[in-house]
């Protein structure tokens, strides 16, 4: 019983959604070798591995929806403002 109680368990900490958020700002910086931009505010995200990097650059306003897993605020959809 103690097995399936700890496998019920897993499964329900397993499947739990990652924390979804949406913010927007200016990008601070870019950093291309670890795929991360930093907006104005100091945090920290990080982009898709596909991401055309053309037009994401410092001074660009931009509108992102992200997954927090751990510590990684995973940029999910862009927007920018041109």
């Amino acid at each position: 019983m103690r097995i399936a109680a700890s496998a019920l368990s897993l499964l329900l900490l397993a499947s739990m959604p990652a924390f979804a958020g949406q913010t927007e700002g200016r990008i601070k910086s870019v950093d291309e070798d670890k795929l991360t931009i930093t907006l104005e505010d100091g945090k920290s995200y990080k982009l898709p591995g596909e991401v055309d990097l053309a037009g994401i650059e410092p001074g660009t306003e931009i509108v992102i929806n992200f997954d927090t897993v751990g510590d990684v605020n995973q940029i999910t959809d862009m927007a920018v403002y041109e």
